[in-house]
């Protein structure tokens, strides 16, 4: 079998339409600047009114979880995932571990 070449020129005094598709993209990408609010869930045990009151730089929290469980992450109160905690140089970080 061989392959028929059609030629594609446009005809002489005819005008050249050009069709493009529409580019796709990300409907979020058009909204930088949407605020939203970023929740971690921490459960913390037998805490009240008055611990939340005698909090200080540097206190301490006892928390329900144990150090390697993961964290769930939500946004707007909508789970997006679970995170971990992690240690940055001199600061407390959460990585992202699994996307819900």
């Amino acid at each position: 079998m061989s392959a028929a070449v059609q030629n594609l020129d446009p005809i002489p005094g005819k005008p050249v339409v050009s069709v493009t598709a529409p580019v796709q993209s990300d409907p979020l990408e058009n909204f930088p600047w949407l605020p939203c609010t970023l929740t971690l869930e921490i459960p913390i045990v037998h805490f009240t009114i008055a611990d939340l009151l005698s909090l200080e730089k540097g206190s301490i929290v006892e928390t329900a979880f144990h150090h390697s469980s993961d964290l769930p992450l939500r946004v707007n109160q909508l789970l997006i995932g679970w995170t971990e905690f992690e240690v940055v140089g001199d600061r407390l970080a959460v990585r992202i571990t699994e996307q819900a």
